[in-house]
């Protein structure tokens, strides 16, 4: 029904940044949150960004002064942008989706991108 593709992960060393894509396709009506989440081993997944409605945006305290979300609602498209990474952001980051599909909304998570933050 709805297919989430991530891209952009990598290694970087502390400092460096990276930007995350993640192109939302299928049988798409509307689109109300597109999110980040990430997950570091051992550990639950936490919430990083996310944006609502046409430009209601919201990033996690944590990482609010180094991490921006923004969308391409033409595209179906959210984008996650990290500058000045730190090891302790090194996590496999999630897509979400909250979409409505043949009269029905649901949620939908990517697969996950690796991101590794390390000298």
């Amino acid at each position: 029904q709805v297919q989430l593709q991530e891209s952009g992960g990598g290694l970087v060393q502390p400092g460096g940044s990276l930007r995350l894509s993640c192109a939302a396709s299928g049988r798409i009506s509307d689109i109300n949150t597109m999110a980040w989440y990430r997950q570091a081993p051992g550990s639950q997944r936490d919430y990083v960004a996310s944006v609502t409605g046409e430009s209601s945006t919201y990033v996690a305290t944590s990482v609010k002064d180094r991490f921006a979300i923004s969308a391409d609602r033409a595209k179906n498209t959210v984008y996650l942008q990290m500058n000045d990474l730190k090891p302790e952001d090194t996590a496999v980051y999630f897509c979400y989706v909250q979409a409505l599909v043949e009269g029905r909304w649901s949620d939908y998570w990517g697969q996950g991108t690796q991101v590794t933050v390390s000298s």
